[in-house]
């Protein structure tokens, strides 16, 4: 154990205890927190102890990983649940929570019965840290107060990651950006996951300043997206962020809106048009067919294939996190591929061979969520975590019937598509799992959590702002309370 970790030891519960106590004291503090939580997810690789780091593993999460979003997130529980001082409601069952414990629980038997179980207390260690953020987000997000928060929050790390890309790509000359993230893939997918968010504010929010900003931040994300070329990321983005325009946009037109509308359509298209060289040679790389169908491409079929074999010889699948263990060490050998056995790679650990480790030919995570989620934890576990994404759309979808102009309504329909852009791109990546994009995502399905519980039971306990400092009226229901706020 190095230095660092035994004075992380030391520090880390310190800091929490102390966090968690300020958060109990002070409502501003639960302000703070939820804010910089929003902002950090996308440094938390950057802002972690790695605990057992067996960073020569191509799995998904390869240490025990103990970020600053992760305290921020245990205090900010700690204080919703004990430093409510408002008489209302201080902690209820948010949506979904049932299944994502249900899936949390098949996670851990999976690692208990499975060999090696390292790999997969790896990944485990990372769900239950998702599992406090949500119930964090849930138990925070409350009115319109904390619905402007978050999305000031997402549209200044979203529209930070935009900018990013763009330095990148013009001052940097890469030709495919990440950002602050370590693939192109990454940032694509956490562009696809945010964006609809600010794309709904943007078309129906509840402040003209608050619009202007989410579109501002919305369109760095645009650019941004583009600028990494990701041949699924862009009509996934493009599908994710056009319903929700679709849903959010009003009818009515006005000279201001039609001249608006057009400039938007003209910049998307000048864009298209100037990045339009690098998108088609993407596309020729391969097409559907080869990537998919061709057994002699080294393409995302073979990890459909791959999985097929797995489940056919493990019901329960090979274990949490041990995939590439697995691909490595007898699957991908059996359909042509001769990847480096990790046994043989372990018992030259600590020997003058060590340099074989950075050189090794080594199985990748399977470039399809379903695909790896059926390889690691077998049938039942697809079955539970599809069931889990169901449910989380199913949180979404009520708030398209509910009338136009409603602040819910923009909220509920960009946080439902926030759940199609990154469902639609984890047909062709993994990156679900990473810290960055699984913590954000937890964040925002804790918010449709709250957002959902309004709607159906109408009673939100704190006083709703029309701004960040701009209180309204106390009204006594939700339907009240967003007339109130659509009227100041």
């Amino acid at each position: 154990m190095k230095t660092e970790h035994i004075i992380a030891l030391a520090l880390i519960p310190f800091v929490t205890v102390i966090g968690a106590a300020l958060a109990a004291c002070f409502a501003r503090i639960r302000d703070i927190f939820f804010f910089a939580m929003v902002c950090l997810t996308v440094f938390a690789e950057r802002i972690d102890v790695n605990f057992f780091s067996e960073a020569w593993y191509r799995g998904t999460t390869r240490g025990i990983q103990v970020t600053f979003v992760e305290i921020l997130g245990f205090g900010l529980l700690f204080g919703c649940i004990v430093g409510r001082r408002d008489g209302g409601r201080r902690f209820y069952w948010p949506a979904s929570l049932g299944l994502l414990l249900l899936f949390l629980l098949d996670a851990t038997v999976s690692v208990m019965s499975s060999t090696p179980k390292l790999f997969g207390t790896f990944e485990l260690s990372k769900m239950v840290a998702s599992v406090v953020i949500f119930l964090a987000s849930a138990a925070y997000v409350r009115s319109r107060r904390e619905w402007t928060l978050l999305v000031v929050a997402l549209g200044s790390v979203v529209g930070f990651e935009g900018a990013w890309a763009i330095k990148q790509h013009f001052l940097m000359h890469l030709d495919r950006v990440a950002g602050t993230l370590d693939h192109a893939n990454s940032l694509s997918m956490y562009f696809c996951m945010t964006t609809p968010l600010l794309v709904a504010v943007a078309c129906a929010g509840w402040s003209k300043g608050l619009k202007l900003f989410c579109g501002v931040c919305a369109s760095l994300a645009t650019v941004g997206l583009v600028l990494t070329y990701s041949r699924a990321g862009i009509p996934v983005f493009g599908f994710a962020v056009g319903g929700t325009i679709l849903a959010c946009l009003s009818w009515k037109l006005t000279p201001s809106k039609v001249v608006v509308r057009l400039l938007v359509v003209a910049a998307a298209a000048a864009l298209l048009v100037a990045c339009w060289g690098t998108i088609e040679r993407r596309y020729s790389e391969a097409t559907l067919e080869e990537e998919y169908l061709d057994t002699n491409v080294d393409g995302r079929g073979v990890y459909l294939r791959l999985a097929t074999a797995i489940a056919k010889d493990h019901f329960f699948g090979v274990g949490l996190n041990n995939w590439s263990y697995y691909v490595s060490k007898t699957y991908g050998p059996q359909i042509g591929y001769h990847f480096v056995d990790y046994d043989y790679l372990v018992a030259l650990y600590g020997t003058e061979d060590d340099k074989l480790f950075a050189n090794s030919y080594l199985a990748a995570p399977a470039h399809n969520l379903g695909a790896l989620t059926l390889g690691e934890l077998g049938i039942p576990g697809l079955l539970i975590f599809s069931a889990l994404w169901f449910r989380w759309m199913s949180m979404g979808v009520p708030f398209i019937l509910r009338p136009r102009g409603e602040a819910m309504r923009a909220m509920g329909i960009g946080l439902l598509f926030c759940v199609v852009g990154i469902f639609g791109q984890s047909l062709t990546e993994w990156v679900y799992r990473q810290t960055p994009v699984l913590f954000t995502f937890q964040i925002l399905m804790g918010a449709l959590a709250s957002v959902a519980y309004a709607r159906t039971h109408g009673t939100p306990d704190e006083t709703p702002m029309g701004v960040i400092g701009e209180s309204v009226p106390e009204p006594v229901t939700v339907e009240e309370q967003l007339l109130v706020g659509e009227g100041a």
